[in-house]
């Protein structure tokens, strides 16, 4: 029945009438604009090249004042991004500007890495907006949209060709944002090898498939300045802030001791063209072709990684609430089959775990009894050395009493000798006095 109503509310004939008066709808553009112009716009631009290339002066002469920023070195471990968010007004018109500068892009000696940076950060602002589109309670008007409208691709003026990495990198951008390849520093090089540069860098884009942004032609009022321009690229721009007296008038310009080198002046470089086609012609076509193009390729990719896809026309209608129900039952399937495996993961690790527990257990036991063993052992030993040596000590004490008895028995004798010859020699010095008594008695 519904399929019935469709294809009748399809074939049925839009007729045309006329109205009878003023309405008033016809002031609809009149009030998008006043709302526009109240809610204010956002442009974001991303600066890819390399260091000292001249990305900021360029960014400077551009919007003819000076943003923040600080100066890069050329001994960046990695690439990374630096993103400054200003806020400008211009008449009654408000932007909020974002400039995104590539620090130490080329800077490697290893570059193969190189572009991978850039391309995390343009997803990665896509994916905000594509939260943000997800949500229940969601704001986009009052969300700022940090997706990346341009990318001026900056090409150092060697004279000869691109870069290997400058093909790479843009290769790897082009279906991710829209891109300006432009000749940094173009006052470096002739005129004649200028013309050749740019020839040759299209020449070599077109035959590696890169594709850069082409200005649009389908609106009459822009189609014949566009398509001309369409032929200037690569834009080759010299950009200057000091302001610098040329006849009578004050211009942006770089001096040299050959004379100077004008910024606006068009048969000196082509940042005129570059300002034009940017800024006051096709600034909102590249926020169309970012929404429209850039961002519908990464949102239709993540739909259809989530489960979600368009129907045919003859297939049956798409029910978003039966792909959210098919997506949570295989996601909870999914969930069950991971929890079983860490599961089964957990229990055999603890049976691992306990395995080598036990192991190490009987290894202590067995290295628990062994050091007892050596400990009784040693205790033994200790018990056998020291009876030993208290038999030693026995015997030495014995010893030791044996020759003190000795010693002392041996004084003694020694005392007792002296006075028995003293008794001797007494005895003997009286015999005389004995002998003359006796003789005497016996001659009476």
């Amino acid at each position: 029945m519904a399929a019935d109503q469709k294809d009748v509310f399809a074939t049925e004939e839009k007729r045309n009438l006329e109205l009878g008066g003023h309405v008033g709808f016809d002031s609809l553009p009149d009030q998008l604009v006043s709302k526009s112009v109240a809610q204010g716009f956002s442009f974001n631009i991303l600066c890819v090249g390399e260091t000292g290339i001249g990305k900021s002066t360029l960014m400077n002469t551009l919007f003819n004042t000076t943003f923040e920023n600080e100066e890069a070195s050329h001994y960046e471990n990695e690439v990374h991004l630096r993103s400054q968010m200003y806020e400008l007004q211009e008449s009654n018109v408000n932007l909020k500007l974002t400039i995104v500068h590539t620090v130490g892009f080329g800077d490697q000696i290893n570059k193969e890495e190189s572009h991978k940076p850039i391309l995390e950060y343009i997803d990665a602002q896509f994916e905000k907006y594509l939260e943000e589109e997800l949500k229940i309670k969601r704001s986009l008007f009052n969300c700022h949209d940090t997706r990346i409208h341009i990318c001026l691709y900056f090409i150092a003026p060697t004279g000869h060709s691109l870069k290997s990495l400058d093909l790479v990198t843009m290769k790897k951008l082009d279906s991710k944002v829209n891109i300006i390849p432009v000749i940094a520093k173009a006052d470096t090089v002739s005129k004649i090898e200028l013309d050749k540069l740019k020839i040759k860098i299209m020449s070599e884009l077109v035959s590696n498939g890169v594709q850069i942004y082409q200005f649009p032609t389908e609106d009459e009022a822009v189609a014949e300045i566009n398509s001309s321009m369409n032929t200037h690229l690569p834009f080759a721009v010299v950009g200057s802030v000091e302001d610098v007296k040329v006849g009578n008038k004050m211009v942006k310009a770089r001096l040299y001791p050959w004379g100077s080198v004008q910024v606006e002046n068009e048969n000196h470089c082509d940042f005129v063209k570059l300002r034009e086609m940017l800024l006051r012609v096709n600034m909102e076509d590249l926020r169309e072709q970012t929404h429209a193009r850039h961002y519908e390729l990464y949102r239709r990719c993540k739909l259809e990684e989530m489960g979600f896809k368009d129907t045919d026309p003859d297939s049956q209608s798409f029910s978003l609430q039966q792909t959210y129900e098919a997506k949570r039952k295989e996601f909870l399937l999914e969930l069950q089959r991971k929890e079983e495996e860490m599961r089964q993961m957990f229990v055999n690790k603890v049976k691992e775990t306990e395995a080598e527990l036990k192991e190490k257990e009987k290894e202590l036991h067995e290295r628990f009894e062994q050091l007892k063993r050596m400990h009784q052992d040693e205790k033994k030993n200790l018990e056998e050395k020291r009876r030993e040596l208290e038999e030693e000590m026995n015997a030495f004490n014995r010893r030791k009493v044996a020759a003190e008895t000795l010693m002392g028995q041996a004084l003694q004798g020694c005392s007792q000798q002296p006075f028995k010859k003293d008794k001797d020699k007494k005895n003997f010095f009286s015999l005389p006095s004995a002998c003359s008594l006796t003789s005497g008695r016996n001659l009476n």
